[in-house]
């Protein structure tokens, strides 16, 4: 059957369709439940809430500083179990010390042979607080045939406190400009909502994304656009905060290409980011909905707002990573978790992408 399919992956995209079930699993419905987690050991979880601290993070499949091959000069493919609980043990500890009551998290793997297919949702929940999960795909395949990859599952998860009631998996567009075949292996962006069961709250909805960064044919805006009418239909009769890595920058930014952190020299797959006439993308985040980032501050000063970085070296570069809600965000506790000056803990070692903490005012 294997040998069946990859013939017709020859013939284009819809030749795929037949065997997706038996073979590749790399097909999603437009929308569809997300996975439900629970942690090994349930912790006590507060009966009231007037205020919630929301945490996302971008951890990189657990991979932390480890230079990959679709990175600058990187040779790595896989790692060792090792190696992945390493990195996640150095996530877990931080969390544990900032002690979230919701985490968005993007780049997770579940049971991928690139991290010793170990479930890093699981992971994490079973050495945390949190005690709940859902999490959604965005690159699967029993077996992907390039780069050594073999079987991949990795996507987005949002963990709780509380008891997730349900989670659904929401489609956004894919890149048009590639093949067919192309874009049955390639990655599946997504929005995933999950409603927690939060104390003296209706509807809960906490949304989570990671969207296009590499595309030249309009998909990324319209993944943009997508999730902002999500936000927008979510807010007409629920409380809701949402966030990730949106792969955009605010209005404003300083520095839209040439980035310190640029691969000049050697090898690599992808050109240096560039975000010239992107630059109003986000916009209308920051008019409609109550920003973590006041853009202002933003616009006062960039870098203190920098939440990615793909070398150490060269520090934190550009601003990505958001959080967004129809509530209010409590005065001066919002912050990308930077360093020791910028947050209290050196993060840069843990991930490609820094830490975005902020309190949520929910009243009495």
């Amino acid at each position: 059957m294997k040998r069946i399919c990859s013939a017709l992956a020859l013939a284009g995209f819809g030749s795929f369709v037949a065997c997706d079930a038996t073979t590749f699993r790399s097909n999603f419905e437009n929308i569809e439940p997300a996975l439900l987690y629970e942690a090994a050991e349930l912790t006590d979880i507060p009966t009231s809430v007037e205020e919630l601290l929301v945490l996302n993070y971008n951890i990189k499949y657990g991979g932390g500083r480890l230079v990959f091959f679709w990175e600058c000069d990187g040779d790595r493919f896989n790692m060792k179990a090792s190696e992945v609980e390493q990195h996640l043990d150095a996530i877990v500890d931080f969390i544990n010390q900032i002690q979230p009551d919701i985490l968005l998290l993007q780049e997770v793997d579940r049971l991928s042979l690139r991290s010793a297919y170990i479930d890093q949702v699981q992971y994490i929940l079973d050495r945390t607080h949190l005690n709940y999960g859902a999490y959604a795909s965005q690159h699967r395949a029993d077996f992907l045939p390039s780069d050594g990859m073999g079987k991949l599952d990795f996507g987005n998860a949002t963990l709780s406190r509380w008891p997730i009631r349900e989670a659904q998996r929401h489609a956004l567009p894919l890149i048009d400009a590639h093949p067919g075949y192309y874009r049955y292996f390639y990655l599946k962006r997504h929005i995933l909502d999950a409603t927690v069961e939060l104390p003296g709250v209706d509807a809960f909805h906490v949304v989570n994304t990671h969207l296009e960064a590499f595309s030249d044919d309009g998909t990324k805006k319209e993944q943009i656009d997508q999730l902002h009418a999500h936000f927008s239909r979510l807010g007409e009769d629920a409380l809701w905060v949402g966030g990730g890595d949106l792969n955009s920058l605010p209005p404003g930014s300083l520095t839209l290409k040439g980035f310190a952190d640029d691969c000049v020299s050697g090898e690599q797959r992808f050109a240096g980011d560039d975000y010239s006439n992107e630059e109003d993308w986000i916009a209308n985040y920051f008019s409609d909905f109550e920003s973590l980032m006041p853009l202002a501050d933003y616009q006062a000063d960039n870098s203190k707002w920098s939440s990615y970085s793909g070398d150490p070296d060269a520090g934190w570069t550009r601003t990505l990573d958001y959080l967004f809600s129809n509530a209010s965000w409590v005065t001066g506790e919002g912050m990308v978790m930077q360093s020791k000056d910028q947050g209290g803990f050196e993060t840069i070692h843990l991930s490609d992408h820094a830490p975005v903490r902020g309190v949520l005012e929910l009243g009495p």
